[in-house]
């Protein structure tokens, strides 16, 4: 009797592979997550927020190469005292990863970066050819 293998399609293969990203997969001992993230996009530049709480702005990593834009953070775990327990425990600790590909070409030397309040926030502006031009229509006889 043959085997029939069965193939994902790439839709199934990408909610399966979101799904387990959120939950977090172990690697090397550490849990992965995926950072959410709110994009927002205009005329002129996408504006990229995402939440990282508890993280020091120094040990974000932000990255831009062929139009992915990569952002990887780690919180840290706090060591409870010596001689108290745990009874609770439902804060995240780990690396968190998350990248995006950008759907236009960007000023990847123009890139802002800012965090305030636990929220980075990045403005990506797009590059002149990925902006809207306006093309003016002239008035003019037909010819027939």
């Amino acid at each position: 009797m043959a085997m029939m293998t069965r193939r994902n399609t790439p839709l199934i293969d990408r909610f399966i592979e979101e799904t387990l990203r959120n939950f977090g997969v172990e690697s090397n001992g550490e849990r992965h997550f995926a950072l959410a993230l709110d994009v927002h996009e205009d005329n002129n530049a996408y504006t990229i927020s995402t939440a990282l709480p508890g993280v020091n702005p120094e040990e974000i990593d932000v990255q831009l190469h062929d139009n992915v834009l990569t952002i990887t953070a780690e919180v840290k775990r706090e060591q409870p005292a010596e001689g108290s327990r745990t009874l609770i425990q439902e804060r995240y600790y780990g690396r968190f990863s998350r990248s995006v590909r950008l759907p236009e070409q960007v000023k990847a030397d123009a890139v802002e970066a800012t965090y305030e309040n636990g929220v980075l926030k990045l403005v990506v502006p797009k590059a002149e050819e990925a902006q809207p031009k306006q093309i003016r229509v002239k008035a003019g006889e037909s010819k027939a």
